[in-house]
């Protein structure tokens, strides 16, 4: 009888432990190819940035090139459905933001995806604050003064953002509730092209992430009249926050994040969230992001996945506060 049970016992062990050693030698030999990161919105804008800023330190790490496909449009979804179609082998990531994976699960009636069921958050990259700029041509010096010029023409001053339902749209949202005022909202496929027309005029200003508007601060190509926050920023510390103007409602803390498919085996997924970790705690990487009026952050895969449900619950208040719909 032993003789028989032995060999069973046997066979029953290596057929549950072969998928296991299939997968560790997948992870061991990860990755085969470039690794792919999809930016869902234009080049240029903060996720773009972002996304360039850290990959050259991954591709050190993970000894495979890395390609930056922008995928512009739909407030991020065109770009996150883009990733989630690929292949569930690691080779596809993307930079995410809070409208990506946060507020579209909030906004659209019939989101295209659902964050918590279809990605796999590996950790975030960095966090960030917005500014409200105008063009050097508007009059107003502060938040209370363009509000008072803005009470004086209703649906005449335009604002520009990285495309509709996203932070940027909602901070211009809040301020338009709380300060009883009407802007004129101009969606675009992300906050780079938004930028380059609030500079020409073409636009009479935006909110926007501190990664994309930092360099035209300083050289005065836009004026800063508020940091979109309870408190001064210390990449800006002579700029008021919103809150000292008299807007306390408006707090637009932004995420930029890695993220894969929720079907990538576990240790793959581990090997990627080991060599972003590394990454943003480079010192010259930290630099860099930090350079540009960002704050490095780093996280286990269930901090940032249990982050992003706490997100997504913030800014489904938000929403539902400023009876916010729309149509993909």
């Amino acid at each position: 009888m032993k003789s028989i049970l032995m060999p069973a016992v046997a066979l029953l062990t290596a057929l549950l432990t072969a998928p296991l050693t299939v997968i560790s030698a997948q992870a061991q030999n990860f990755p085969t190819r470039p690794i792919r990161i999809v930016v869902p919105f234009a080049a240029g804008g903060p996720a773009d940035i972002t996304t360039r800023n850290i990959a050259p330190r991954l591709t050190e790490l993970l000894g495979q090139s890395i390609v930056v496909d922008n995928r512009a449009g739909g407030n991020g979804t065109i770009g996150a459905e883009a990733m989630i179609r690929a292949a569930p082998d690691g080779h596809t990531l993307l930079m995410t933001t809070a409208s990506v994976t946060s507020i579209n699960m909030v906004t659209y009636a019939k989101p295209p995806y659902d964050t918590l069921r279809d990605m796999l958050p590996l950790s975030p990259v960095m966090t960030t604050g917005s500014l409200i700029v105008l063009h050097p041509s508007m009059p107003a010096k502060n938040l209370k003064e363009f509000v008072a010029f803005a009470k004086t023409r209703p649906n005449q001053i335009a604002f520009g953002s990285a495309g509709t339902g996203g932070t940027l749209h909602l901070g211009l949202e809040m301020l338009m509730a709380e300060a009883k005022i009407k802007i004129t909202h101009v969606a675009y496929k992300g906050a780079a092209p938004a930028v380059t027309d609030v500079i020409a005029g073409q636009i009479q200003g935006m909110f926007v992430d501190l990664p994309v508007i930092s360099p035209y601060v300083k050289s005065g190509r836009v004026r800063a009249i508020a940091v979109a926050a309870q408190q001064r920023s210390p990449h800006f510390p002579d700029i008021p926050s919103a809150k000292e103007a008299g807007f306390a409602n408006i707090d637009m803390l932004n995420y930029y994040g890695l993220l894969t498919q929720s079907k990538v085996p576990r240790d793959i997924a581990l090997k990627l969230h080991d060599a972003i970790i590394k990454t943003v705690n480079t010192p010259a990487v930290r630099e860099r992001l930090l350079s540009v009026g960002a704050d490095p952050l780093t996280m286990s895969i269930e901090e940032f996945t249990d982050y992003i449900r706490k997100d997504i619950e913030k800014w489904r208040k938000v929403v539902k506060g400023a009876n916010l719909s729309f149509e993909r």
